[in-house]
């Protein structure tokens, strides 16, 4: 626990807001619902329905949600956060990056819902481009909603076995896979089973070999990433 309270000290930037007032301004909007949990129309009803599967395109990969409707998004994503801290509104603000990345290296999110300006975090929105390609019908759109509300909560996070694909995939098609861990992990053992690469590591190993008994830049380096490697694959 002490390393990750460590690195958000270092890597999470207080809220310049007051914590007690955000949580006073929700607790008043939830009055104003009645307490029945009831939204407001929202201009996003008119773009999106309720079950739609929302993609935004990253740098890297694309990350994607289900519209709940009223301007609400359910997606799973990495957070340090909820391990950190036990402050409900701090956990409840918009994931940075910084929490983004330490949830990824500590392997633990949640599902939530956000704002869809949250959600997209300034990217263009992209809507149920995953019915082309999946070969499973998707599933009414207020039983897609439904699955999603009701896995809210802290969840393990594996970028590669379960990450927001697979949350939505369950959610809209009944199935957990990932098109986008699938490329991935096809890309590294096409570039890993080649004969390039078999002939670099037959010389790496001869390399060690001979200088099994001296202690070099590239041992230290292999004995640090292969349990790091292994651990982000796991």
């Amino acid at each position: 626990m002490f390393p990750l309270q460590l690195l958000a000290l270092l890597f999470i930037s207080t809220p310049s807001h007051d914590p007690k007032e955000k949580g006073r301004k929700r607790e008043r909007e939830e009055e104003a619902d009645g307490g029945r949990g009831e939204r407001t129309e929202s201009k996003y009803d008119l773009m999106f329905r309720r079950g739609d599967l929302l993609e935004v395109p990253r740098t890297l990969f694309t990350h994607f949600g289900i519209y709940l409707g009223a301007g609400r998004v359910a997606h799973f994503i990495p957070d340090i956060m909820p391990i950190v801290s036990s402050n409900q509104c701090r956990i409840k603000q918009m994931v940075t990056n910084s929490r983004l990345l330490l949830g990824v290296l500590a392997k633990c999110g949640s599902v939530r819902v956000d704002s869809v300006e949250d959600f997209a975090y300034g990217s263009e929105i992209l809507i149920n481009t995953t019915d082309k390609v999946c070969s499973r019908p998707a599933l009414r759109g207020e039983e897609v909603a439904v699955r999603a509300e009701k896995l809210r909560g802290d969840v393990s996070y594996s970028l590669l076995w379960y990450n927001c694909e697979h949350f939505v995939m369950y959610c809209r098609y009944g199935t957990v896979v990932s098109f986008q861990t699938f490329q991935f992990c096809k890309t590294v053992r096409k570039l890993l089973l080649s004969r390039r690469v078999a002939k670099v590591t037959a010389v790496l190993g001869a390399c060690l070999l001979l200088y099994l008994r001296a202690v070099s830049t590239c041992a230290t380096l292999l004995a640090v990433l292969l349990p790091f490697l292994i651990w982000m694959a796991s």
